[in-house]
């Protein structure tokens, strides 16, 4: 009688205890060379998971069974020939039609009648049992690492799995470079190509080595798969479900936030074939709507840059003209000279801004002091009335009561403490805001595209376009000093910094410092000149 040889091994987890293709086929010519009444007519081989129906060379085979090219299939073990109800049922009912007579295997005796058919589905019903059981146990696993906080699987660029310790870490070749991608895609003034060329022609940054793949350039792709992953920001997504992750994260939620808007929309980036600076941050004066920029050449090849109003609104006509890149940037630089602090109040308001930190630094370290040791004094409360409670010299209901009272007051001092010490670090980056309103116009003018649009989103707020003047607020707690910078209106600005360092609204105005570039010497020379 004529048989077919099948032989399957999935790539999957769920047979990795399972012979190779090759040890089947051996296997099986094995015990065919003693059956002198089977006669093999064709060789099937499958690398293809039987979970789920649809498997190609399966059902090529059993498409020549019901021709009659062959009566018998020869395979290692049922669970080879199906692990799913349908090819499992197919395969009993061309038992039952007799297109299949009969079945051989090296480690189970079948034989073609009721009884055999019976044990046979219980086979098959096993192996989907196995299955499901495993995939279950697979995906609970997930679930656990992922509500754990870790990723199960191998992390983005940036990152490395620390197999010791079974997180993940920073990769310490490519974790800086990434998050320097990051900030060139914050300032609004990169594009993703653009940051691509910077990260590969210059930084030459590549994928880590693996064991098969890796080590090459990073792609023009990847670059858009970095700024659309939530991972760099600390979180972790699964089926529709958000946990926190304990990795280190790259950068803040809220700055992926933003990257998700320049990009246009998340997992939809907005193509764009040239880099204007200033687009996004003005509105029309006349009509509301956003100020945008076209690229214009003239017959004799000159390049122009021109902004003005996006003209979107079907029921107003704007009417604003056009104002030139040139003419543009003239007006920001007269605003930033009218709010940069003169250098001879900026090197007095420094001093006072010291003493000012000097006297509530010694207030502070003292505040600090006494609330570390209420903390203190509270944990050995604690401590001692869980031992009263051991001693059984408290019942349970007065035990509960004090241990409530007790973790409400830890929970104060523990917030005391972190305002003590958050009061206690606004002196530098007051400093540093002091300084650069002093530098403001200066490192306009010889600044990068990417860092004068950093500057006039440190200084000014709502930015408005109209007659070709731009309009522009001093954001708090910049100010005008044209004509009226006096010892007195500086005393009141550095009062206005140092409440403003202490607010939430600095925020803003502290990330973006940070990813200026720090002047150098000869820069402030200048400046101050």
């Amino acid at each position: 009688m004529n048989y077919f040889l099948y032989c399957r091994k999935s790539t999957e987890s769920e047979d990795r205890q399972v012979l190779s293709i090759e040890s089947q086929r051996r296997e099986m010519e094995r015990l065919v060379s003693s059956w002198s009444e089977v006669t093999v007519v064709g060789a099937y081989e499958e690398s293809r998971s039987a979970k789920a129906p649809g498997r190609p060379i399966f059902a090529d085979m059993l498409r020549r069974i019901e021709k009659g090219e062959a009566a018998g299939i020869i395979a290692w073990h049922p669970d080879r020939l199906a692990r799913n109800s349908i090819d499992g049922g197919r395969i009993i009912y061309l038992l039952d039609t007799g297109k299949l007579t009969d079945l051989r295997f090296a480690t189970f005796s079948f034989e073609n009648n009721p009884q055999g058919k019976f044990m046979l589905s219980i086979i098959f019903g096993y192996s989907k049992y196995y299955v499901d059981s495993l995939s279950e146990n697979v995906c609970r696993g997930i679930r656990a690492k992922y509500e754990n906080g870790w990723l199960p699987h191998t992390p983005p660029l940036g990152y490395q799995n620390d197999r010791e310790r079974k997180t993940i870490v920073p990769d310490p070749d490519r974790f800086i470079l990434v998050r320097q991608m990051w900030d060139l895609m914050l300032t609004g003034a990169s594009s993703p190509r653009r940051i691509w060329e910077t990260a590969t022609r210059e930084w030459g940054l590549t994928t880590k080595k693996r064991k098969r793949v890796g080590g090459a350039l990073l792609s023009f792709s990847a670059v858009y798969k970095i700024f659309t992953n939530p991972f760099y920001a600390g979180v972790l997504e699964w089926r529709g479900k958000t946990f926190p992750g304990k990795h280190q994260a790259m950068i803040r939620l809220d700055e992926f936030d933003r990257v998700q808007e320049l990009l246009g929309r998340p997992g939809r980036p907005r193509q764009k074939t040239h880099e204007f600076a200033y687009t996004g941050m003005m509105r029309c004066g006349e009509c509301g709507l956003s100020i945008t920029a076209e690229h214009k050449v003239n017959r004799f090849g000159s390049h122009y840059v021109y902004y003005r109003c996006t003209r979107r609104r079907r029921d107003y006509h704007c009417r604003q003209p056009v104002v030139s890149l040139p003419d543009l940037e003239r007006q920001m630089v007269a605003f930033l000279e009218e709010i940069t602090l003169p250098e001879r109040f900026h090197r007095w308001a420094l001093r006072r801004l010291e003493r000012i930190a000097k006297r509530e630094g010694d207030t502070v370290t003292v505040q600090r002091r006494s609330v570390e040791q209420a903390l203190a004094a509270t944990d050995r409360q604690l401590e001692n009335l869980t031992k009263l409670r051991l001693r059984d010299l408290l019942s349970d209901d007065e035990y509960v009561h004090a241990r409530q009272q007790l973790d409400r007051e830890r929970l104060r001092l523990g917030q005391a403490l972190e305002r003590a010490v958050a009061t206690d670090s606004w002196f530098e980056p007051a400093r540093q805001l002091i300084s650069f309103n002093a530098q403001a116009a200066f490192r306009c003018r010889t600044g990068t595209l990417a860092e004068k649009r950093l500057i006039l989103e440190i200084v000014c707020s709502n930015p408005t376009l109209r007659d070709r003047k731009l309009l522009l607020e001093a954001a708090k707690p910049f100010r005008r000093w044209a004509g009226t910078a006096d010892f007195s209106s500086v005393c009141g600005y550095v009062e206005d910094v140092r409440t403003f360092m202490q607010s939430p609204d600095s925020e803003r105005i502290l990330q973006n410092l940070q990813r200026l570039p720090h002047p150098q010497p000869e820069d402030q020379r200048l400046a101050a000149a």
